[in-house]
């Protein structure tokens, strides 16, 4: 189970310049192939499908425990695109203005099209994620060997991403995830080191381009973030401590397993589109009282009528 909290991982200032094109970029790093949903869903399979978990414990606490902050991490990045498209199009709730005719531009018409000018489950180039990107071979290393090279390529798109999109939402989001991205890099590469002897961390960073080059994820590293992983349960996965130890392979501080979820921020209100709002009826004003009652008494009878009648007086 997830315990679900009603903020995002990291602030998300509004956006200085809406466009569904940067929307379209950053759906790269939601629903590609290794977008969010790919380490959620690669993580939450393995951890399903792991077998000798009482011998391998420590490897199983980690992989579930990363599965678990992915939500937060999808839940982002959905949140990102939302703002970058709001605001795209003429707010008229009048079909006849053809409200939408600015969207006829955008790289990617689903947006407008298909949804209410919002995220989609899938990448930049309007294909929709399969779990065919869901690796789980059922081998401990090769499982681990192959989430390390998923979180590197992730790192790489989202470095592309930040150096195509300048508005400072983007950048927010694609700071945070380059620095929580970068933990997860290297505890599959502790992982691997315990598991094979190999010091994996000695390739890091790839990219070979250190996150301090980012004003927005070096914000973050600066609080220590890029050290921590973060342990989401009450009671469970602390065995991620044995994996999770030692000092990080770029700045030699040490690692820290820290209980809880990060503070976080709170939740973009995003306002209804008009023009996507289902109107009341052909008079958009005050709504007839009398079809009010005649449907509140078919559905709920006759008290529920008279409740509706004096509502609508009122």
């Amino acid at each position: 189970m997830i315990t679900r909290l009603d903020r995002l991982m990291c602030d998300l200032p509004m956006p200085t310049n809406p466009s569904p094109n940067s929307a379209a970029a950053v759906q790269e790093l939601l629903g590609g192939k290794f977008g969010e949903m790919s380490t959620l869903m690669n993580y939450t399979f393995q951890s399903f499908n792991f077998r000798g978990r009482r011998e391998m414990r420590p490897f199983y606490d980690l992989v579930a425990n990363i599965a678990a902050e992915e939500f937060g991490h999808v839940e982002l990045v959905s949140y990102t695109i939302n703002l970058l498209l709001t605001g795209t199009t003429d707010r008229s709730p009048s079909p006849e203005k053809t409200p939408l005719k600015d969207a006829t531009d955008a790289r990617i018409s689903y947006h407008f099209v298909a949804t209410g000018q919002q995220a989609y489950c899938g990448d930049s180039q309007g294909n929709f994620w399969t779990g065919q990107n869901v690796f789980s071979s059922g081998n401990l290393k090769l499982d681990m060997l192959h989430n390390f090279f998923l979180e590197c390529g992730a790192r790489a798109n989202k470095i592309r991403v930040y150096e195509m999109v300048s508005d400072p939402t983007a950048r927010a989001m694609v700071g945070y995830l380059l620095v929580r991205g970068g933990v997860h890099i290297v505890a599959y590469a502790k992982a691997l080191e315990k598991l094979s002897g190999v010091p994996v961390g000695k390739l890091l960073p790839i990219p070979d381009v250190s996150n301090k080059r980012f004003p927005e994820a070096a914000a973050h590293e600066a609080k220590g973030l890029h050290r921590i992983l973060y342990r989401f349960s009450p009671n469970d996965y602390r065995e991620i401590a044995q994996v999770w130890t030692g000092e990080h392979p770029e700045d030699g501080q040490p690692l820290e397993v820290r209980d809880g979820p990060p503070e976080g921020a709170p939740v973009p209100d995003l306002e209804a589109e008009p023009q996507l709002t289902a109107p009341t009826g052909p008079d958009l004003g005050v709504p007839d009282p009398e079809i009010i009652t005649h449907y509140a008494r078919k559905l709920f009878g006759d008290g529920a009528a008279k409740q509706a009648a004096a509502a609508i007086r009122r």
